[in-house]
């Protein structure tokens, strides 16, 4: 069975957890960005994140938040890494990782060539890359909109480090995306829930079971 890690980002209760780990996902991804309807508080995060299984890593999503989001953020819930999904610049990203002391991926979105000299140059100061759809002009997420870009645009390519696959991912495509892409982590939000913000644990065992396919 290939070694495909799954991030399943937007938990927001306890059983999404066992749902994940039973599944065997890597990642759980806690949401605060406020405008989400994943969002979740430091303070729901901090008791979700007792409850997470060992060996399943805690991610913290924020989009442009300032120190004193992230000081917050950070001093009350027990991370494994930032996921920086807003418009912060590669100083910015530098900034942050020295400040916590923690890895940040950061998350770029991709919708033609022109978008993928931004992925080698953040390569260069995150951790981890996180390869995502473009959000359509005007929508009010960066991420989490259950569409798809052309995975053609970054077939057997590779940067400086580690990087997940995300964009309109679900358990009837997620094969195909890592059989064109060569991805070995994946990210899913939107694909694996009955409802926005409600994870369905059917959907996520699909999904991990299609990925390592």
């Amino acid at each position: 069975m290939p070694d495909i890690r799954v991030k399943i980002c937007g938990v927001t209760r306890p059983q999404d957890l066992g749902a994940v780990a039973a599944a065997g996902g890597v990642y759980v991804g806690f949401n605060f960005f406020p405008k989400s309807p994943r969002y979740v508080s430091p303070e729901t995060a901090r008791v979700l994140s007792f409850e997470a299984p060992e060996g399943v890593a805690k991610v913290g999503l924020t989009v442009n938040a300032s120190e004193a989001e992230l000081d917050g953020i950070v001093e009350s819930v027990p991370l494994d890494m930032l996921q920086l999904h807003g418009s912060e610049s590669p100083d910015r990203i530098a900034e942050i990782r020295a400040r916590y002391g923690l890895p940040v991926m950061k998350a770029l979105g991709v919708a033609s060539e022109e978008d993928l000299p931004a992925l080698a140059e953040f390569s260069q100061v995150a951790d981890q890359l996180l390869v995502d759809a473009k959000p359509p002009k005007g929508a009010d997420l960066p991420g989490g909109n259950g569409l798809a870009f052309d995975w053609r645009l970054i077939a057997g390519r590779r940067w400086a480090v580690p990087w997940m696959l995300a964009g309109g991912l679900t358990p009837a495509n997620v094969r195909e995306a890592v059989h064109l892409t060569g991805a070995n982590q994946v990210d899913v939000s939107s694909g694996v829930e009955s409802a926005p913000g409600v994870k369905d644990p059917a959907r996520i065992a699909a999904f991990v079971a299609a990925a390592r396919e």
